[in-house]
């Protein structure tokens, strides 16, 4: 129970959980033209995109660009409507009499007005299904890439160097979504998620695994002044990641998210 961090997470470690065709198509704008004869997406990708990421790498490296960092904890929690309710989970080595960890902090989530009429509560055991003493689980995560590259990225738009800045500014952000991923993959061991050691990268990527993860802002839970609790718990400054008066995370090369563990957890609209 309770958080801790992680500095230093090896690029290596977490490439591997590297979005190329979100990188490729969405960031870098790869795409075929539609003259006859000319190149396929994946003749692009052998030819311009693969080897433009290896170059991009082994100058992050040279460069020492990188202070991949991890902020994250498990919490003891149960649901209360639409609200999740989060406990001390300093007091969980404690909880041996029935009672449950003093609430220090809730979670309040939109839900469908229509379909399904689902809420990210739901994904938590609801407090009266839960024995004297009994709570789930809650993880929350903050992970970054470090404001070096950031400030790359700013160097390179400052000096007019567009295709450069573009390049680099989308391989950092996806490189933040890759770490976020990798963690998300140790969580699950972590929990002992059945999953955990079965999936292909291909199936990680879709996210066909048990559970799943949410930022603030997604349309599951829109409310982005949210984003306080969670840095009230985790404090990620310790990893150099600050919150804005906009509830945005900086440097940008940085995410968070709530993960809910239950086993048909996934994305919907709530808004």
């Amino acid at each position: 129970w309770g958080d801790r961090i992680v500095k230093g997470v090896g690029l290596a470690d977490y490439t591997t959980y590297l979005d190329e065709r979100a990188l490729f198509r969405g960031q870098w704008g790869l795409t075929p033209s539609r003259a006859d004869g000319g190149p396929t997406y994946d003749e692009l990708v052998e030819t311009d995109g693969k080897p433009q990421l290896r170059s991009w790498l082994d100058r992050i490296k040279t460069e020492n660009l990188l202070e991949a960092a991890v902020v994250y904890g498990y919490y003891p929690a149960w649901a209360e409507g639409n609200e999740v309710v989060i406990g001390d989970p300093e007091e969980m080595a404690n909880v041996t009499d029935g009672s449950r960890p003093m609430e220090i902090a809730r979670l309040n989530f939109p839900r469908q007005t229509h379909g399904r009429f689902l809420c990210l509560a739901d994904y938590i055991r609801p407090v009266e299904s839960l024995a004297p003493g009994e709570v789930d689980v809650l993880e929350m995560q903050v992970v970054t890439v470090g404001s070096k590259i950031a400030k790359a990225t700013e160097v390179l738009f400052a000096d007019n160097a567009y295709r450069d800045y573009l390049e680099l500014h989308g391989l950092s952000v996806q490189l933040a979504e890759a770490l976020a991923e990798y963690w998300h993959s140790r969580v699950r061991t972590e929990l002992g998620a059945s999953d955990s050691k079965e999936l292909q990268m291909a199936e990680i990527l879709k996210q066909k695994y048990a559970g799943e993860r949410f930022s603030f802002g997604y349309p599951a839970c829109p409310d982005l002044e949210q984003q306080t609790v969670m840095f009230d718990l985790l404090d990620p400054n310790r990893i150099g990641v600050e919150l804005s008066e906009e509830y945005q995370l900086h440097p940008e090369q940085s995410t968070s998210a709530i993960i809910f563990h239950h086993p048909q957890a996934g994305y919907f609209n709530a808004t």
